[in-house]
């Protein structure tokens, strides 16, 4: 299967005289989904030297390009890199009443130099690694996926761990290194495996500053990195009504799950193991995000946790649906978590979602196999 005929799902409805931001992190396919969609598009590609040095040195160069091309609908990819260029995109916004979309991996650096980011005149998009609706939810390798990750290129690769490897290298070089994000590109190495060795977990901010050498400043700051850049995000924790003492601090989980592998040399997946079931709640709660993204539903997403260790992995909405994720086969399930959450926050509905053959209910609790999971998710039925 080529990554050209998956069929993607975000869409970008633009009315007149409104532009976009389209952000996703390397090799999520935005250039490929811009080019299907937009074929008569003026492109600019700033990853061409020459055009880049051209606006680097002026960017109104930018009109003379467009004037002469007699169009009004322009895409610029890897924006990020001409900070500056958002000036003359604001310009030619208000008075030719030009249309782009910017698309590009960070916002760092764009914030930072230009504040307001055109001023609200674009709309903000994001695109993710194929979800499972994308490469069909009855076609999807669960194993492969959790290994090597959902992003376009390395799901559909014939060597997706040398792919993996050159991903996370080009990262570091091109993303950190050249936009010279960090100072001491080792302690920010160490700091991507310490944060891959937790991923999925509580954050302990003085923990990892002692392993990789740091201060806790520093790993907060590259934490902050990892954010801007997509290349991960924090997932927080339930806080709102409380009854008792919960958790307060957040766990943080990579844009995906081969990043984790990769930076932590699993070459295998071990059904039954912790890092299966981490992984496999990773990719749940990657469905969910990309859903409530793509559907511009923007709900928001938490886990639950009390200072005695009752846990659930995940809330959707303001309390409205609580998910446990097994990755499991059995119905042995320790539900304790789910149930003081469901005592005091009363959610329209209680799923837990596993590995199990058969859907089945007991009492108001829905379980469900992960494949019915995310049918339902995307068929709008979950919430």
């Amino acid at each position: 299967m080529e990554q050209n005929l998956i069929e993607r799902i975000l869409e970008i409805n633009l009315p007149p005289q409104k532009s976009a931001f389209l952000w996703g992190p390397r090799k999520t396919g935005k250039t490929t989904f811009l080019k299907q969609k937009f074929k008569d598009a003026l492109w600019i590609d700033l990853l061409d030297y020459n055009i880049y040095f051209e606006l680097n040195k002026n960017p109104t160069y930018l009109r003379q390009i467009i004037s002469a091309s007699n169009k009004t609908f322009v895409v610029i990819d890897e924006v990020q890199k001409i900070p500056a260029i958002l000036d003359e995109i604001h310009w030619l916004i208000e008075n030719k009443n030009i249309q782009f979309i910017l698309c590009g991996s960070s916002a760092r650096k764009l914030r930072k130099t230009s504040g307001g980011l055109i001023g609200g005149r674009a709309w903000r998009y994001e695109l993710f690694p194929f979800v499972s609706k994308e490469i069909g939810i009855e076609r999807l390798d669960l194993n492969r996926a959790l290994l090597y990750g959902l992003i376009p290129a390395h799901y559909l690769s014939t060597n997706p761990e040398m792919d993996l490897k050159a991903y996370v290298n080009d990262y570091l070089k091109e993303e950190i290194q050249a936009e010279a994000l960090v100072r001491k590109i080792g302690n920010f190495s160490k700091f991507l495996y310490y944060t891959a060795f937790s991923n999925a977990n509580i954050v302990n901010y003085s923990n990892i500053a002692r392993e990789c050498g740091v201060s806790v400043k520093t790993v907060i700051d590259y934490y902050s990195i990892l954010e801007d850049t997509l290349i991960g995000r924090f997932l927080m924790p339930w806080t709102k009504k409380k009854k008792r003492r919960l958790i307060e601090t957040f766990k943080f989980y990579f844009f995906d799950t081969g990043i984790v592998n990769v930076l932590l040399n699993k070459r295998e997946l071990i059904k039954g193991t912790m890092d299966y079931g981490q992984l496999f709640e990773h990719f749940i709660i990657n469905e969910c995000l990309a859903y409530s993204k793509y559907t511009r539903k923007d709900f928001p997403l938490y886990f639950y946790r009390t200072a005695s260790g009752n846990e659930v992995d995940l809330i959707l909405g303001e309390g409205e649906i609580a998910i446990e994720i097994k990755a499991s086969e059995t119905s042995n399930y320790r539900l304790k978590g789910l149930h003081i959450f469901s005592d005091e926050q009363k959610p329209k509905k209680k799923i837990v979602i596993s590995l199990e053959p058969l859907p089945r209910k007991v009492g108001d609790i829905l379980f469900l196999p992960y494949r019915e999971f995310l049918k339902m998710l995307w068929a709008n039925e979950i919430i």
